[in-house]
């Protein structure tokens, strides 16, 4: 635990060592000390911590005023800011609301969903599918003249790192695969289309229903790509619920299908990009974790055979 009033689950600060080393184990400890500050700052009473807990500490908030928020402290990086000026640029358009932020101390104040239910909870794919389409083509916009958001391509380039660190012959990821996604990055970079600003990792988990509209989604890294882009976390997830479904394959080719048709989009662009950031997203796994990339591999795998 961070202090013996804020019980942890040992992953939470194992991750925050993975990705920040002694700064992710100090950002931990100090964690009761910025949440006091927050309190204070915006008026707030803070509830328990959310069960699940990934990367940023997320407790249910009330401002004075009785408004029901969230409370989401993360490390404060570059990410972190990327995430709080991708949610102003949404104002609540498919996403929920960013209601205060304080990046010197990695706070945001967002608005809380309700009931709160992530798209993962639906049994019917194809209508969950459908749900995320629509998130999607409410959260595109345009791109501002001027802004800090990294692009597709600063993440594609990411996957240079694997023959540098296996030297191209003992990576546990197939380097037949790696080398095919870095092909698709790129070719599909090259041709890319007019750029949006894009959520960046809209999966089941990230898109929860609410009141005020049926589905909104959470948590955007915002990145600036093509719209096709955006289709591949969604493929690839939820895992590892996709890989136990009867015939996963089928899985993705319909969704495939049912994205482009919805969306406009070409389905070999989409197929090519969710292949591509399939690879991306284990040898991500891998890098910060050492593990819990052979999901990505495996679906990268199914997304090859199509």
């Amino acid at each position: 635990m961070a202090d013996g009033s804020l019980p942890l689950p040992g992953p939470f600060l194992q991750r925050a060592i993975d990705l920040h080393a002694a700064a992710g184990e100090d950002w931990v400890r100090r964690l009761p000390t910025i949440i006091a500050s927050c309190a204070r700052q915006w008026s707030l009473s803070v509830g328990t911590t959310f069960q699940l807990l990934s990367y940023s500490y997320v407790v249910p908030a009330m401002r004075a005023d009785g408004t029901r928020a969230v409370l989401k402290i993360g490390f404060p990086d570059q990410a972190l800011l990327w995430e709080a000026e991708a949610l102003r640029l949404f104002v609540g358009q498919g996403a929920a609301r960013l209601l205060a932020a304080d990046l010197e101390q990695g706070a945001l104040l967002l608005e809380r969903l309700e009931p709160g239910a992530s798209l993962d909870s639906l049994d019917d794919d194809e209508a969950a599918t459908a749900i995320a389409a629509r998130v999607m083509s409410q959260l595109w916009r345009p791109v501002p003249a001027e802004h800090s958001f990294p692009s597709v391509t600063d993440w594609a380039a990411d996957l240079g790192q694997v023959r540098k660190r296996f030297g191209g012959r003992s990576s546990p990821q197939p380097i037949a695969l790696v080398d095919q996604a870095d092909a698709l990055f790129a070719e599909l970079t090259i041709t890319m289309g007019e750029p949006v600003l894009l959520h960046g990792d809209l999966h089941h988990g990230n898109i929860l229903n609410a009141s005020r509209q049926p589905w909104l989604a959470i948590d955007p890294k915002g990145v600036v790509g093509e719209p096709a882009y955006e289709v591949g976390a969604l493929l690839r997830n939820p895992m590892p619920h996709l890989l136990n479904m009867d015939r996963p394959d089928r899985v993705l080719a319909r969704r495939i299908e049912q994205l482009s048709d919805h969306l406009e989009l070409d389905r070999v662009q989409v197929r090519g990009w969710a292949l591509a950031q399939a690879v991306l997203a284990a040898w991500w796994a891998l890098e910060d974790h050492g593990r819990g990339w052979e999901p990505w591999i495996a679906c990268a795998e199914l997304l090859a055979a199509l």
